[in-house]
């Protein structure tokens, strides 16, 4: 895999930017006798090809093995590899990530599994200063080939201390590579990415994506299937105004779109798929089509993903705006319990309509 995150294109790290930068891929249509894949599936299949590609990977956690996993990620991998690629791990996360973090700098190729990223704030010493910058101290002689995998963000009435979303801590982290799925090809073709990449990974997951079912290209089914890491896709082509979002929201701004197109206004909808490194050329490049950017994240506002693209389509694309970017986030407290009130801290279809419209000067 590519090494580094390196700066491209920004007027912040003195380059000029290059205005006929390539635009992001389009998402290949499906027909309607494509075979299907729960996100689940995906990535449960992703693994298990991986470990029978490289006898290297194996996968630690917490009710990873006997148990099956706690979203059963890992159905059936214990049964097929062994309790010895399989391991099943006391509920100590700082430990077990720290245990992999060495395996990973002895040449094996861990995958770890966290029961919700919100328990890696208990591992984030290993995350941030053993995997990420190990290769940087040791002058390039010490690669840490790890995936760190769970489900990231709000799931449904767990509260606020399993609801947090992570993605603009770690895509902040330099030596870190953070990528967040979207749907079963991405979740599969990622997987096996990150799986291969000879550097830290952070996998970002979402809880109420596992169950959802989508359609799936040949291609995407092979052994051989990989995304690349750091190249967002369109999910939408549009002309007026570009939706940019990543895991579970990518699904509400390919509705908001669909709405939208009813009142006239042709949203292009962006999966960024990748947070580090982060496609700035093909966000550059839709803010000069549409000439108006709305960012959609379930985490917080400050110094969140919204705001770090904010200034990025302001430094690469600011006179083709013809309205400020606009940052559509959760809201700026802790996640409630109650499900009326959950429903009310992150953002819904309605509100991306609301904001796409203002932005266009149809209110």
């Amino acid at each position: 895999g590519e090494r580094g995150v390196p700066l491209t294109g920004s007027r912040a790290a003195g380059r000029d930017v290059d205005v006929d930068a390539g635009a992001a891929d389009v998402a290949r249509p499906f027909d309607a006798n494509a075979p299907t894949m729960t996100v689940r599936d995906a990535l449960n299949s992703a693994m298990a090809e991986e470990m029978e590609r490289d006898e290297k990977v194996f996968v630690m956690g917490e009710e990873v093995g006997d148990y099956q996993g706690a979203y059963k990620i890992t159905k059936g991998l214990i049964q097929r590899f062994g309790a010895s690629r399989v391991r099943d791990t006391p509920i100590t996360e700082a430990g077990f990530t720290g245990l992999a973090c060495g395996a990973a700098f002895m040449g094996l190729k861990p995958i770890v599994e966290f029961m919700t990223f919100n328990f890696s704030m208990q591992a984030i010493d290993h995350i941030v200063n053993t995997a990420a910058k190990t290769l940087y101290m040791s002058s390039g002689t010490i690669s840490c080939p790890i995936v760190f995998r769970g489900p990231n963000g709000a799931a449904a009435g767990v509260g606020a201390q399993h609801s947090q979303c992570f993605a603009a801590w770690y895509m902040s982290i330099p030596g870190l590579k953070v990528v967040a799925p979207y749907d079963s090809e991405d979740a599969r073709g990622l997987l096996k990415a990150a799986i291969r990449d000879p550097d830290p990974v952070v996998f970002l997951e979402n809880e109420l994506l596992y169950g959802e079912s989508f359609p799936v290209s040949k291609e995407a089914l092979s052994v051989d299937y990989v995304a690349p890491i750091g190249k967002a896709l369109v999910m939408r082509p549009g002309k007026d105004v570009t939706l940019v979002s990543f895991s579970k929201m990518v699904g509400f701004c390919v509705e908001a779109a669909e709405e939208l197109a009813k009142e006239g206004i042709d949203a292009e909808v962006i999966n960024l798929r990748s947070l580090r490194p982060l496609d700035r050329d093909a966000i550059a490049a839709s803010a000069r089509k549409t000439n108006r950017v709305v960012v959609v994240e379930e985490g917080w506002p400050q110094a969140g993903v919204g705001a770090e693209i904010s200034a990025m389509v302001n430094e690469d694309a600011f006179d083709h705006l013809d309205a400020p970017v606009e940052r559509i986030t959760g809201v700026d407290i802790p996640m409630p319990y109650a499900a009326n009130l959950e429903k009310l801290a992150l953002p819904q279809v309605s509100d991306i309509v609301r904001v796409a419209k203002r932005v266009c000067y149809r209110e």
